[in-house]
Parts: structure tokens; sequence; C-alpha cells
């Protein structure tokens, strides 16, 4: 217990691994449980049923598991399960699920959540994630892995993230942003595909031009969607190196609730 800080308030029968170090004045409730290896730092509050797995890296002032900004919320015992090496900046806010959803907000391993983010209750973050200072996530908003959020991007609650894609700084995201697009502007337009992280994540050249081409069927050719879809399917035929990734650009506009930026 040398790593706990003589200041800081943890409940009893909160769950910490011996090996979990503890700042000044924090405060962990009851109903929390903290992996091996996690660093928690001053001035934190960290509550609610929460479960965050190993090797976190959690900075001052972050409220962690507060219940959810959401007046339906009846202090029912909902969740929040966070994974392992994420890195959780200054002033982040990561609230409770909601029983109106799966009654968890998620975030999932190796992600690197800036300054003053929000992410609101019911959330659900993939791994490998950048999410930009002043971020903020309504409820219900489905981030998949290895998004980068520009600074300032606000996500409307329902809203779906696809893999890879990326916003620009002040984005104001009110519909769906497929796999691998890049989106800016308020509201939120595309513009264009993340070719440069899909280069440093060792998509080939081919593979990246495949994309190029279905972004371009879906927002240049001037073709109804049901139409853009429908040559999607043709093309995945033709490019068997790239055919998992437009299918996964099809599936994923197929499934929105909301629609996709265009």
């Amino acid at each position: 217990m040398t790593r706990i800080h003589p200041t800081a308030v943890i409940d009893p029968k909160a769950s910490l691994d011996s090996s979990v170090e503890v700042g000044a004045y924090t405060v962990i409730g009851p109903d929390v449980v903290i992996g091996a290896g996690s660093k928690v730092g001053p001035h934190a509050v960290i509550e609610g049923h929460t479960t965050i797995g190993r090797d976190n890296s959690i900075f001052q002032f972050g409220s962690i598991g507060a219940v959810p900004q959401d007046k339906k919320y009846a202090g029912e015992p909902t969740r929040l399960e966070i994974g392992d090496r994420n890195t959780i900046r200054e002033f982040v806010t990561l609230n409770l699920g909601t029983v109106q959803d799966g009654g968890v907000t998620r975030i999932g391993d190796d992600n690197w959540v800036m300054a003053y983010v929000h992410v609101a209750h019911d959330c659900q973050i993939g791994s490998n994630t950048t999410i930009a200072n002043n971020a903020t996530l309504a409820g219900h908003v489905h981030i998949g892995d290895w998004v980068l959020l520009g600074g300032f991007t606000t996500v409307h609650q329902f809203c779906r993230i696809g893999a890879h894609a990326m916003t620009a700084f002040t984005a104001a995201v009110s519909q769906d942003i497929p796999p691998f697009v890049t989106a800016a502007g308020n509201r939120a337009e595309p513009a264009g595909i993340n070719s440069e992280g899909l280069r440093r994540r060792g998509f080939s050249s081919e593979q990246i031009m495949a994309i190029k081409r279905a972004y371009r069927t879906i927002y240049r050719a001037g073709l109804p969607l049901e139409e853009a879809m429908a040559a999607l399917a043709l093309e995945e035929a033709k490019t068997p190196d790239s055919a998992a990734y437009l299918k996964q650009m099809r599936e994923f506009i197929a499934s929105s609730t909301r629609g996709i930026i265009r």
C-alpha cells in the first residue's frame, strides 16, 4: 500500500491491485476495480460500478464513473468499463451507462484521451483511438478502432464513426461517418479519406487507392446511395486484396440509422 498517497480516500470495498498507484486527495468509491500497473493522479474521483484494466494512466482531476447526465437515470447500477493501456488526461469526464441502452459505457485498449474530453453515457469506444482536447461525445455514440477526433469535435447522440475515420478541428458531427473517411466543418461534411493514417498503419498503396475509389463512388459520382452501394459491391469482386475494407464501408453504410454525412 506504499503506492497510495496517505491523503487519498479509498473505500475499503474497492478492489485495487497491489501495484496500483494513487495520488494525493484522490477519491475512489466502493464499486471500483483497478488492475495491475495502473496509475491514478492526484485529485481524481473514480466512482460508480467502474472497472479499469491494466497499465492505464489517469491524470489529475479526472471524473471517472460519475452518474449519467441524463434525467431518466434513476440510480440503476450501470457500469463503466475501461480496458488496458489507456491514457486519460486532465479533467476528462467518463460517465456510466443507462438502462435505456446496454447499461455500460465502454472504452477499449490503447486509447489516447486528451484533456477536457467528455464521454457521455452508453458510448462505445474501440481501441487505438486518439480523442483530442475538448472533444465531446453525447450519449450512445459509437467510435470504431483507430479513429482520430480533432480538438473541439462534437458528436451528436447515437452517431457512429467508423474505423480509421478522422475529424478535423471543431467538426460538428450530426450523422454517421463511414470507415476511413475524413470529416470537417459545421455541420461535418466528407473531406476525403484518412490516407496518411492508413499508410502509417501499414495499408498498401493498392488498398488505399481502392478505398479512394470507393469514396469517389459514394461521394463524387453523383449516384443515389443505393446505386453507389451496388457499385461498391461490384468493386469488391474486382479487388480481392481490398474487398474486406470495401465491404466494411458498405456494411457500415447499410446499417446506418441516422444516415451518413454526404
